[in-house]
């Protein structure tokens, strides 16, 4: 029994094919990801990047006229795509001799017996020799605002809605807030945002967050360090009431705090798992949880909430249900990360604040955009390549880039660190093509290969 359908889904190979399979799926086939998450919020973010192009094109000479994003069309271009693909999911699935789909919110009763709540009516009692807890998480929303008894949005709903709001109050500024606020603000909507910290994005590096922040406050309005103590008024016409006693009008809002795992939701109490404080269901590094049999993977139980985390566990869970002898490990390590706002961010390893906590010698190097011709040729004037290594060695401790393409330029950074190829190595021995956007990572390892002693024939350019 699978309990999900996004990565959990990947769990049922054609290995499994002599088995008997439920899945069982309480929201849309496919999961977060292509429904509610990574998928549309990219689809809209690039569609953002388009508009934002157009609107700021006489940087680059051209004259250019953006009308309007139609926003109507762009949900349905988006979700017309991605809806008949959960479609298609669910009915594969449904299809196969051996896999029978529930659609329903799943409870544990024991340690491997559970009761379906369909939602057709009616329940079904299910017993299964190997369980896989893949449920996901969702959003969390602060008590404040779910009692208020006025309408909000999560990133569950904001994408599918009608039409654009006027001024939206988003409240949270996490990787979520950050590229929903850039795909409304693109689209139109005056912003605000709200969050308790006090800056934006903090747990990413603090060069990075500093810097989106101060780029932020030129296009938002920003109530950092505040929480919201009341939600007032009335549908369309809100009030954010926030704790220095300022009120924040808003037609609009969208909470995105954070999200937590679904393990409460399946009683996990019931069967014996155990769990985190943080509501995780824990694993070991193989998926398995503390009751025989019962695995679990992605949202539910990773300390990572990422849809590439989520699809590794789910290949090693997947590998171990079939190699019960030969167990893999999934390790959490070095997980590059992206953020898909304006400008993009992409980081791996260790932030400079976690370096210091360590008590790591290390050096810094940091290029921008604007010291290499395709930064020149892009106009940019905040983008930027961060990375630390240790000093003496050499070996790369973390990366982080903010600027456009920093998703991709974030790779061969993590490739590196993976592999334990150490700054002077990755410039020195293979080629970088010149103009390239990727010499702003060349040139910020060449930085540190200089100064911790370059090998024979990797030489720093003159």
């Amino acid at each position: 029994m699978v309990i999900g359908s996004g990565s959990g889904n990947m769990v049922v190979s054609d290995e499994f094919a002599d088995l008997d399979v439920a899945i069982v799926e309480a929201t849309e086939f496919g999961g977060t990801c292509l429904n509610r998450g990574c998928i549309p919020t990219k689809m809209l973010a690039y569609t953002a990047e388009v508009a934002d192009t157009v609107r700021d094109s006489a940087t680059w000479d051209v004259d250019a006229q953006l009308d309007r994003i139609a926003w109507p069309a762009l949900r349905d271009r988006v979700f017309g795509r991605l809806d008949p693909i959960a479609a298609d999911g669910r009915k594969g699935r449904e299809e196969s001799d051996n896999i029978t789909v529930y659609a329903g919110e799943a409870r544990f009763t024991g340690p491997r017996t559970l009761v379906v709540d369909l939602h057709d009516g009616g329940s079904a009692a299910i017993e299964a020799e190997r369980i896989v807890i893949a449920a996901g998480a969702r959003p969390v929303v602060p008590p404040p605002i779910e009692q208020s008894g006025l309408p909000f949005h999560t990133s569950d709903t904001i994408m599918r809605i009608d039409s654009l709001p006027r001024r939206l109050a988003v409240l949270g500024g996490g990787y979520i807030a950050a590229e929903l606020a850039h795909v409304f603000h693109s689209a139109g909507s005056e912003i605000v945002m709200i969050d308790m910290a006090d800056q934006l994005l903090g747990p990413q590096d603090e060069s990075v967050s500093a810097a989106f922040t101060d780029i932020a406050r030129e296009r938002y309005e920003l109530h950092l360090g505040r929480e919201v103590t009341a939600l007032e008024g009335r549908p369309g016409a809100l009030r954010l009431v926030l704790d220095d006693d300022t009120t924040i009008e808003a037609d609009t809002l969208l909470v995105v705090v954070g999200r937590a795992p679904n393990g409460d939701s399946l009683d996990v109490d019931a069967a014996g798992l155990e769990t985190h404080d943080d509501g995780r269901v824990a694993v070991d590094a193989a998926g398995r949880t503390s009751v025989p049999g019962v695995w679990a993977l992605g949202d539910v139980s990773s300390p990572v909430q990422l849809k590439h985390v989520a699809n590794r566990e789910a290949e090693v869970v997947t590998h171990n249900l079939l190699h019960p002898d030969d167990l893999r490990e999934v390790d959490h390590g070095l997980v590059p990360a992206a953020v898909f706002t304006s400008p993009q961010i992409g980081t791996v390893g260790r932030t400079e604040a976690q370096c210091r906590d360590e008590g790591l010698d290390y050096e810094v190097a940091q290029v921008d955009f604007a010291d290499v011709a395709y930064g020149w040729a892009m106009e940019d004037e905040t983008g930027f390549c961060k990375v630390l290594a240790e000093r003496g060695t050499g070996r790369i401790l973390g990366a982080h880039i903010m600027g456009p393409e920093a998703p991709t330029l974030i790779q061969p950074l993590a490739l590196a660190m993976t592999f334990d190829i150490d700054a002077a190595a990755l410039s020195g021995r293979p080629y970088w093509i010149h103009p390239a956007l990727t010499e702003v990572v060349d040139n910020a390892l060449r930085q540190l290969s200089a100064t911790a002693g370059a090998k024979p024939g990797c030489a720093p350019r003159s």
